[in-house]
């Protein structure tokens, strides 16, 4: 069996760039720079990573678990379970499963199962996630395949798998054309994960699946969404059995192929241009204390034009540390903003959705469909949070390109720091669901005394009446007949009375209910939008810090090397200095050539 490591995405493409970042980590070592190691050592765990993340979402009942099953080549994804929870599965030598269930206080209880029954992992109680290693081929090959558990409209949990992933495998029926609905969701699936892939399922079952894929490509071109359709039947993959022909018909060998090409490929070359800003970046800071020290070493003469130049060069990155600096001034409006702004998106979303629920209690009595009432409210909830969380994290990004853009040229040229979207569910796992009616609860023998006691108002007025003017019984037809009239506008009254009365009460849970989520969301993503923040500030400080230390250094060489007065120490120093900056334009110039496609 292939291992993950020898299966690892495109070794040979990888390994010089590996073997580069570990010829200049040996060069920060030998200079003392701990910091520019750091960021060499965290660039070399992004290139040898071999994991690309997978995540196959869509509506029920469109074969998601069966492509998932046919990816990996074995049973991790149970297909019709009535429960849903998300599916992991990667390589491992051998198959193995594993339950994760949630226990009191946040923490979390891993549970063996047995991998050839893995609906067992679904069925049990309290489960966070089913995980599984397996090894399959495509896993071998570093691709991490995930099941995301129902549509990501409709389970606010689908979209922490969609933030960690590389790719979004977005399956539908073959039998139906995109509707706006699912344009819409596709838009902003793209605004959190860049790469999806369409996949038309079932093609078997349809004959006119041909016309389906035309009109839903001519559909994503006019949203302006370039994602390939690939047409496939995951169940007749899992039914070729070896049959060569039957599984090239079932189109699964051909979208495994174009994730390799395009998933894999598109992959490493990110994580290339990451390492080559890298590469750019440290072997600038590493020249500038060099070059400094050589010309110093050749001429120490010009030792204070040097140093007015490097504490002039002092001063700039000094002042980009200092909390007046334009990109701190930047960072700190751009927060303030982006929180008022999402608070004030997340108020008017769950504003709109007031008032279309106290419309929906208007129109109807509102026991009659609570339950449903309140479910659907609830779903409406988490995708408007989802909404919120989703914006928030395109925004937080586009405040990083601008904090970005204040630093001088070269000086951001590692890129920007991950602002992943987290489960935007967690926001709302403290909040309750809407509380029951109170006012619902009618017995039988209520309504009878109301019918009983307007029934009597009536009989006693009219019989009284008419026995005074026209001498008759109290007790007659007309005064029977007041009796049912009075009797059934009490009970219409009652009804209508409770019915108001319910309705207000419905009014006031879903105004509490709105409350309560206004109160948890806004601080769970002031929180969040807090850690972008501290996230952005430090990864800019710590830039800013590493062009200080790198003048400094240059500066203390500079020093030193003007203080040395013997001769061949001199020399042999210019010639091991000369050395190292060969060196490092050599690997400049290979890194280059790896960023512009040509090594």
């Amino acid at each position: 069996m292939t291992t993950l490591e020898s299966a690892a995405k495109h070794p040979d493409a990888m390994r010089p760039l590996l073997g580069q970042l570990d010829e200049l980590l040996g060069l920060t070592r030998a200079a003392a720079r701990a910091d520019l190691t750091a960021r060499l050592n965290m660039s070399r765990a992004r290139v040898a990573d071999p994991r690309v993340r997978l995540v196959v979402v869509g509506q029920p009942k469109n074969g998601m678990s069966t492509l998932v099953n046919g990816l990996v080549g074995t049973m991790v994804s149970a297909t019709g379970s009535p429960v849903s929870v998300p599916v992991i599965a990667e390589y491992g030598p051998q198959s193995t499963a594993t339950l994760v269930r949630a226990l009191p206080g946040g923490r979390t209880e891993r549970l063996p199962v047995d991998p050839l029954n893995p609906g067992a992992a679904f069925s049990a109680d309290g489960v966070i996630r089913a995980e599984f290693t397996d090894p399959s081929p495509l896993l071998a090959e570093g691709f991490v395949v995930m099941d995301a558990p129902g549509a990501p409209a409709d389970t606010p949990a689908t979209w922490s798998l969609i933030a960690a992933a590389d790719a979004v495998l977005y399956v539908t029926d073959a039998g139906n054309e995109y509707t706006p609905e699912q344009i819409v969701l596709l838009a902003r699936i793209q605004q959190v994960c860049p790469t999806v892939i369409c996949v038309l399922n079932k093609i078997d079952r349809y004959a006119t699946w041909s016309r389906v894929q035309q009109r839903n490509r001519e559909l994503l071109d006019e949203a302006g969404l370039g994602f390939a359709v690939a047409p496939i039947s995951a169940e007749r993959h899992l039914q070729a059995a070896g049959d060569q022909r039957r599984d090239v018909e079932s189109g699964v060998p051909q979208l495994v192929d174009h994730l390799r090409e395009y998933v894999l490929r598109r992959a490493d070359g990110l994580a290339r241009d990451a390492a080559v800003r890298d590469i750019r970046t440290i072997t600038d800071h590493l020249a500038l204390t060099l070059r400094s020290e050589a010309e110093t070493v050749r001429d120490p003469r010009r030792l204070s034009e040097i140093t007015e130049r490097l504490r002039a060069a002092r001063a700039e990155a000094d002042d980009l540390r200092q909390r007046t600096a334009n990109w701190q001034v930047t960072l700190a409006d751009g927060c303030s903003d982006l929180m008022a702004d999402i608070e004030h998106d997340l108020r008017q979303r769950l504003r709109g959705l007031t008032r279309d629920a106290e419309a929906e209690i208007l129109r109807r009595d509102p026991a009659r469909r609570w339950a449903k009432f309140g479910a659907d409210l609830d779903a409406r909830i988490g995708e408007a949070v989802e909404e919120n969380f989703v914006i928030a994290h395109y925004r937080s990004v586009e405040l990083a390109e601008e904090v970005a853009a204040k630093f001088p040229e070269g000086e951001h040229e590692t890129g920007l720091p991950d602002l992943r979207l987290e489960n935007p569910a967690e926001a709302l796992e403290p909040v309750t669901s809407l509380e029951p009616l109170t006012t619902a609860k009618i017995g039988v023998v209520q309504p009878i005394l109301n019918v009983m006691r307007g029934s009597y108002g009536g009989l006693l007025m009219v019989g009284v009446l008419l026995a005074a003017v026209m001498h008759i019984p109290p007790v007659n037809w007309y005064s029977g007949a007041a009796a049912v009239l009075l009797g059934l506008n009490a009970l219409w009254e009652d009804r209508r009375l409770r019915r108001e009365r319910r309705q207000a009460e419905a009014k006031m849970a879903v105004a509490r209910l709105m409350d309560d989520v206004v109160f948890q969301v806004s601080r769970e993503s002031r929180n969040r939008l807090r850690g972008v923040q501290r996230t952005l500030r430090d990864y800019f400080t710590e830039i800013a810090n590493q062009t200080l230390r790198s003048v400094d250094e240059s500066l203390r060489a500079a020093e030193e090397a003007a203080a040395e007065q013997s001769g061949p120490i001199r020399d042999r120093r210019l010639s091991e200095i000369e050395s190292n900056l060969v060196r490092l334009r050599e690997i400049r110039e290979r890194a280059d050539a790896l960023g512009a496609g040509r090594g």
